[in-house]
């Protein structure tokens, strides 16, 4: 809401003190088309060239939290504390091999079937199976999985933050890209010099709307895109976070309690549960886990 409410500021303050100024939005509207084609044509190609499909896909499908925010929610976190209360309910009274049939296929596991959007994440549900399989294999050391975990967050950070970085760099060589339209405008102009002075002007106006539309749009639009994208990016990153630290915390002996305790603090301010609001939620947790 917040973004869209942005974007309209922007439009009625840069256009609407332009017309107030005394502005006329002729050359504007007649020149927009070209050079929309010309620089954004560009900036699409430079987006093609800077980048590999994995990350042009990813960067697209990611513009929609420039409007979304991001994608795990105040309920979200609740069902993961809940579900690594489970797992680390499950380790203390049953042991590792306990879960061993629900890391299988844990896509099709009704433990993990209980929180479905966790289930359906491409990282938070391998995240987790990876390494309780990894214990399965007697690696029970905190150090090394608390390190070998860090690493997977530390790659899954880099890839995200390369999208964002992407739509950076097309907001970077927008200006630029807007200098090429309106350099382009005054040869055309040149060409022409022998044309009234009237007709001259409305060229160099036409000309100057590549520079402004470079401008615009890099620092109205797709600078603050990124910028957001890297924010949902940060605050979805202390999702995984809580994952790491649940476990970690049970290699390092503390009670399933503790444990989730500990991880709560992860939990980004706005949507963290109280201390007593996380009682509450573990104690609607089945006592049996694996039964229910």
């Amino acid at each position: 809401m917040l973004a869209i409410v942005g974007i309209v500021v922007v439009f009625a303050m840069v256009f609407g003190g332009y017309l107030l100024a005394g502005g006329k939005f002729g050359i504007i509207l007649k020149a927009l088309p070209f050079e929309l084609m010309m620089i954004g044509g560009a900036a699409a190609g430079t987006f093609l060239v800077a980048n590999n499909g994995s990350v042009v896909k990813g960067t697209l499908v990611d513009l929609k939290r420039v409007f979304a925010g991001p994608q795990w929610t105040k309920e979200d976190y609740r069902d993961l504390l809940s579900l690594m209360f489970m797992i680390v309910k499950i380790l203390k009274t049953k042991g590792v091999l306990a879960l061993e049939p629900h890391l299988e296929k844990p896509e099709e596991s009704t433990l993990f079937g209980k929180f479905p959007k966790i289930q359906r994440d491409h990282f938070a549900l391998p995240f987790i199976a990876d390494t309780l399989r990894m214990m399965t294999m007697s690696m029970d050391d905190p150090h090394q999985v608390e390190d070998c975990m860090q690493r997977q967050l530390k790659k899954h950070h880099a890839e995200v933050h390369a999208r964002a970085a992407a739509l950076q760099t097309v907001a970077d060589a927008l200006p630029a890209l807007g200098i090429v339209a309106a350099v382009l405008g005054v040869v055309k102009t040149m060409a022409s010099i022998n044309e009234p002075v009237e007709i001259l002007g409305k060229m160099i106006g036409g000309a100057l709307v590549g520079t402004f539309l470079g401008v615009f749009l890099a620092y109205g639009f797709f600078g603050p895109f990124a910028a957001k994208l890297n924010q949902t990016y940060e605050q979805d990153a202390q999702f995984y976070a809580i994952i790491r630290d649940c476990l970690v915390a049970y290699l390092q002996g503390h009670s399933a309690p503790v444990a989730v305790e500990l991880a709560r603090g992860n939990v980004p301010s706005e949507m963290q549960p109280s201390f007593h609001e996380l009682d509450e939620i573990l104690a609607a947790v089945p006592a049996d886990p694996l039964a229910a």
